[in-house]
């Protein structure tokens, strides 16, 4: 368990309001098959990309904006994130600031890895496209989605790197799980199919805010649960196994959930 109080410091900042990160892919299987790769390279990540931009962008978030703008950051489940192998992060979408939570939550810091985001074509318009290619994230276009897109997103697990999509397709401030879109579970089977053995983990978490939009000051919660292992799904009828692990996934989003909020509910009496 984690806990992080607000700092006394100030700071000038800007946070774009469009600067969501989101995956909503449609009903389309993914039919391309990739080719092996080594594991000990990356998979391709554009032109763009910046290492040093990285370094310096989640750093500033985690140690400087984070601290500054909450209270209180809770987190808890980190035992659960591995750190090795291929892993899907699956987190519900309550806030733009999701974007560099998740990462403090999970990334360099705690489990020593980067992630890897893919997020909507419409997300790298602008300055704010020109940040999230320079940070390692891809697009796809969730209405008409490339077979290349998508094979990047397989390459990128089984290069085994940890790859951030949000299941639900979008921001919800209601602090309910949603129903969960198939694309996340159809790329994770298509992708164990293609390297048997692979061994991608997903790992469900919940982010709750204290305030529906997120102020300054408010507090956040962070709940990670034990990841679920593609290859117990991976059986061979795809559309099912998919079907299967999108099921499995929901269930745990919602204990995750309740969870936290029977924590608040035993927290509130407390007080």
């Amino acid at each position: 368990m984690l806990y992080l109080q607000r700092s006394s410091e100030f700071l000038t900042f800007f946070v774009s309001p469009k600067s969501t990160l989101m995956i909503l892919f449609n009903s389309k299987s993914i039919s391309a098959a990739p080719e092996q790769t080594d594991n000990s390279k990356s998979a391709p990540i554009g032109p763009h990309f910046s290492p040093w931009m990285l370094s310096a962008i989640y750093p500033l978030g985690s140690r400087v904006v984070l601290p500054f703008y909450f209270g209180r950051i809770e987190i808890s489940g980190q035992e659960h994130l591995p750190t090795e192998g291929p892993v899907i992060l699956a987190p519900t979408h309550r806030s733009r600031w999701d974007a560099l939570l998740v990462p403090y939550a999970t990334g360099r810091c705690v489990t020593g890895r980067d992630l890897r985001f893919m997020v909507t074509a419409d997300e790298v318009k602008g300055i704010q496209g020109w940040f999230i290619r320079r940070l390692g994230g891809f697009a796809v276009n969730p209405r008409k989605p490339s077979i290349a897109s998508l094979r990047q997103g397989v390459e990128i697990l089984q290069n085994g790197e940890m790859l951030v999509i949000f299941p639900e397709g979008g921001i919800f401030r209601d602090d309910q799980v949603h129903t969960l879109k198939p694309g996340l579970a159809r790329l994770a089977i298509q992708a164990e199919a293609s390297q048997p053995g692979l061994g991608i983990k997903i790992v469900p978490m919940t982010l709750q805010y204290s305030e529906p939009c997120p102020r300054w000051g408010c507090d956040v919660s962070i709940q990670i649960g034990a990841p679920l292992n593609v290859s117990k799904y991976a059986k061979g009828a795809a559309k099912q196994d998919a079907k299967r692990l999108t099921a499995d996934l929901d269930g745990a989003l919602r204990r995750l959930n309740a969870e936290e909020r029977l924590e608040e509910r035993c927290t509130a009496s407390l007080v």
